[in-house]
């Protein structure tokens, strides 16, 4: 990760299941959306407020992999890494789409509704911790 000042670090929830892509080059891309919140109180009213937002991360590479093969719908997690607006056309219209290129990524939480870990074989350790890009983790991971 590099030292410039557009880092941004999120905690949520996935709101469906990455998308896994490769690149011609055999690289994988991965996309996907989580869900965070926030809470305030109301100065008028004095009511508890909620907002979400949906946040959207791509990530590159190994990490990609990692995302693709032991993240899923609900699975919490946090990511940190930087912002990229992309400009295109559309029917004549400029349009801008905001998303996150993930450097880092942690699963947060424990297995859901007692369900295992995605695609892991009986006996199989999902590799616990921090994940970044670039970073060489044939010793960690199980495939």
């Amino acid at each position: 990760m590099s030292n410039d000042l557009n880092q941004c670090s999120f905690i949520g929830r996935l709101g469906k299941d990455p998308e896994v892509r490769f690149m011609p080059n055999g690289n994988a891309v991965t996309s996907f959306s989580i869900a965070v919140g926030s809470t305030w109180k109301d100065k008028n009213s004095g009511e508890k407020k909620e907002a979400t937002e949906w946040v959207n991360i791509t990530a590159f590479g190994k990490l990609s992999e990692i995302i693709g093969e032991y993240v899923k719908k609900g699975s919490q997690v946090f990511i940190q890494g930087h912002i990229k607006t992309d400009k295109y056309e559309k029917d004549g219209q400029t349009h801008y789409s905001t998303k996150v290129i993930a450097d880092r990524m942690q699963m947060l939480g424990g297995r859901q509704d007692g369900e295992s870990k995605p695609h892991t074989k009986p006996g199989e350790n999902v590799p616990a911790g921090e994940y970044e890009y670039g970073a060489d983790f044939s010793d960690e991971i199980p495939f």
